[in-house]
């Protein structure tokens, strides 16, 4: 019997606003919004970008990044990139403000990060290979 192979993960932030966090999404960072429920108002939406997706929904316990519970640990979701260099260059003409911007950094990685409207750092980057 063949193992069952797993496919791509995905995080699932709880957002103060999804109206919000799409706008965020898309404008800032170049997602779509893949899906809304209900279109007006909404409580849930998928938002992705080739390979990556995020589900985002508002409730009442509101938004718990990582940082917030400790701030050792920043990352609320690690997204790879085949090069961050041009990423970053495109972000940055969309208007995204990194909170931390392109470098080597000490784990072996080149990227970036951003910080969402409530506080979930993604980390957009690769290993450094060699």
């Amino acid at each position: 019997m063949a193992e069952a192979m797993l496919g791509k993960m995905s995080p699932f932030f709880i957002v103060s606003s999804v109206d919000q966090s799409v706008a965020f999404y898309r404008d800032k960072l170049g997602f779509e919004r893949w899906y809304q429920e209900p279109e007006s108002e909404p409580f849930f939406a998928i938002v992705g970008r080739d390979g990556a997706m995020l589900l985002l929904k508002s409730g009442e316990a509101g938004p718990l990044p990582n940082s917030k519970r400790d701030p050792e640990m920043r990352w609320d979701a690690y997204v790879s990139v085949s090069d961050p260099d041009a990423l970053a260059g495109e972000l940055e003409g969309r208007g995204a403000a990194f909170s931390m911007p392109l470098q080597d950094t000490h784990e072996g990685l080149r990227g970036f990060e951003v910080t969402d409207p409530d506080g979930y750092v993604l980390f957009f980057g690769k290993p450094r290979l060699g």
